[in-house]
């Protein structure tokens, strides 16, 4: 009786560990890839906020880098990222009851092409865009530049994780 019992509680413990070994909990799979390149993002808009590029490109990376376990690699990734910033885009919202706009909205547009070197069918060349709400009355400078920044670059990240790696 001891036996089997032992047999079957090392069985039931082999197969919880490797079970529990392939989930992710964060909701990527990046099958057999072990290295990922993520280029610079040059800012091609027409507006060119200098910052941009840089924090986009660093958020980027430190998602990837945060919910995956694949090595950043300058050349020769697994899963290949590179693009541009297309659009930064400020435009007003809603009028206030003196005719003068009461909102204005920050949107920024990137181009986003996806290489999987290990599994082609999953490539893409893709645009994703969010945008920003703040008042008319303030400047977008200070902390309402870093506050609609890091609203529109943590969902444009968040939404190219999912669509290149992430299985919701």
């Amino acid at each position: 009786m001891k036996k089997t019992f032992k047999i079957l509680a090392f069985i039931v413990t082999t197969l919880s560990i490797v079970a529990c070994g392939a989930y992710s909990f964060t909701g990527g799979d990046v099958g057999d890839a072990k290295t990922i390149q993520i280029d610079f993002f040059p800012n091609q808009a027409q507006l060119i906020e200098p910052t941009l590029s840089q924090q986009f490109t660093e958020e980027l990376r430190d998602l990837f880098t945060r919910q995956t376990n694949l090595v950043l690699n300058s050349n020769s990734g697994d899963l290949y990222f590179s693009g541009e910033i297309t659009s930064y885009r400020i435009a007003p919202m809603s009028a206030s009851s003196n005719q003068t706009s009461a909102q204005n909205r920050l949107t920024i547009t990137v181009n986003v092409r996806y290489v999987n070197r290990l599994d082609e069918k999953k490539d893409f060349e893709k645009s994703f865009s969010f945008y920003s709400d703040y008042p008319a009355t303030s400047q977008l400078t200070g902390a309402v530049q870093e506050a609609a920044f890091e609203e529109i670059i943590d969902r444009i990240t968040q939404d190219i994780f999912n669509a290149s790696v992430g299985k919701w």
